[in-house]
């Protein structure tokens, strides 16, 4: 999962519905597991297979849609603050979901997990669809570093928001404990010059 992220180009998966929760995106029976491989087999598993393992009619079961960009709707990852939705994301490839809106603790658990959520408004998110629409194929280049998703085939730009602290993490594949040990020299400098001034 730990992958830098800098410029992506990649087809999308469209799954433009509103209030996606965290149980529709990992079902509470697959919460047991401790390690975050293998959630991506369980994404939206209810949605993908029916009781007897068989696929049934969905996004990701359909061979014309693939990529590393999932588009979502309104308000994505509402419900439980489980992070284990975000570990089936990033298990199942998906490096960027697009939206219109995150639930907050969802948008920051992606963050945590090296998937960027990015939130565009809802004229960009329907010419997104459109073109995914007119041509399953479509891409979109995301540029993380000037903060831009563009639609391939036409051109149209948005600009996205971010933290600055998690787009440095994403863009060097650190997590927290990392970025502390990148920073390990800094913060013994400093604690030894605080510490000089007490006494």
């Amino acid at each position: 999962m730990k992958q830098p992220l800098t410029v992506l180009q990649s087809s999308c998966v469209p799954l433009p519905l509103d209030n996606i929760d965290t149980d529709q995106i990992i079902p509470a029976r697959f919460l047991k597991a401790t390690d975050r491989e293998g959630f991506g087999d369980n994404l939206f598993r209810d949605w993908r297979y029916d009781a007897l393992g068989e696929p049934l009619p969905f996004v990701m079961n359909d061979a014309r849609y693939s990529g590393q960009v999932l588009v979502a709707g309104e308000n994505f990852g509402c419900g439980s603050s489980r992070e284990h939705a975000a570990w089936a994301i990033a298990d199942a490839g998906f490096r960027v979901v697009v939206a219109k809106s995150f639930a907050d603790i969802h948008r920051q658990n992606e963050l945590n997990n090296f998937v960027l959520p990015l939130q565009v408004g809802e004229a960009f998110h329907n010419a997104l669809l459109n073109a995914i629409a007119h041509d399953p194929r479509a891409t979109v280049t995301i540029d993380l570093p000037a903060q831009t998703i563009r639609i391939d085939a036409t051109g149209r730009t948005e600009h996205f928001d971010i933290n600055g602290y998690k787009k440095y993490c994403l863009m060097h594949a650190l997590d927290d404990i990392d970025f502390l040990l990148e920073n390990k020299q800094k913060i013994e400098e400093y604690e030894t010059q605080h510490c000089a001034t007490c006494r």
